[in-house]
């Protein structure tokens, strides 16, 4: 179940970003006159240029369903919270140092260890609560680097397969954007600089809905303090 839980990661990061208007806007950037790979390129640029982002929603990319609400800062770290299977862990990452804290009910699911073997009730409930420590050094939760480097999330999107179609501008929440149309919709910013704003899976089953704010926002990250540290397991 741990490989599970750090695979998630990946999944969540990139479930939507398969990419399924409106009349210019004003003040536009010009996203709506370009073509879809045009566009796609613009917002990945935009977005690994970016110094912080947040990202929430939800997403089912392996049959579980997600939900993620991270602030990301790029090449420091991460932090926020997952739920997987309706277990919801806070997380903080810092370099090669993740931090997890859930209830018992999580750790028992979970486990710890190389296997992950679950844990029970007794074990779990002297974990509920408390920060755990591991290194994404650990081939284990490597996956959890992913929250590094935000470019890992973009690249995955300028690279998809199939024909990128830019539907025209729109709004999606308020916000003047493009709709880019690639086995799903996402939308990019159609004034400033074009930040992606979510990333919207056609088919439930294999994604979901991810929204992307908070670009460039100031982001403290903080190691909890009195973590319980975990062996590595090579």
């Amino acid at each position: 179940m741990r490989k599970v839980l750090a695979g998630t990661l990946l999944v969540l990061a990139f479930a939507v970003t398969g990419c399924g208007g409106g009349s210019q806007s004003s003040g536009s950037n010009g996203e709506e006159s370009k073509s879809g790979q045009q566009v796609v390129n613009d917002a990945v640029k935009a977005a690994e240029a970016a110094s912080s982002l947040h990202l929430s929603g939800q997403a089912n990319g392996i049959g579980v369903p997600m939900d993620i609400d991270m602030t990301i800062v790029k090449g420091k770290g991460a932090k926020g919270s997952l739920t997987l299977a309706g277990q919801t862990i806070d997380l903080v990452v810092i370099g090669n140092d993740t931090y997890l804290k859930g209830d018992a009910a999580f750790w028992k699911q979970f486990g710890v260890g190389s296997e992950a073997i679950p844990l029970d009730s007794t074990a779990a409930q002297m974990l509920e609560g408390k920060w755990v420590k591991m290194s994404t050094t650990d081939a284990q939760w490597g996956p959890f680097k992913t929250f590094i480097d935000s470019k890992l999330f973009f690249d995955k999107l300028r690279s998809a397969s199939g024909k990128f179609t830019n539907k025209g501008a729109t709004t999606y929440n308020g916000q003047g954007v493009v709709a880019i149309d690639n086995q799903g919709t996402l939308y990019v910013a159609n004034s400033g600089t074009p930040y992606p704003a979510a990333a919207i899976a056609d088919d439930p089953s294999a994604g979901g809905t991810i929204t992307f704010d908070g670009w460039n926002e100031p982001v403290t990250l903080t190691a909890p303090a009195d973590a319980v540290a975990l062996p590595s397991s090579g």
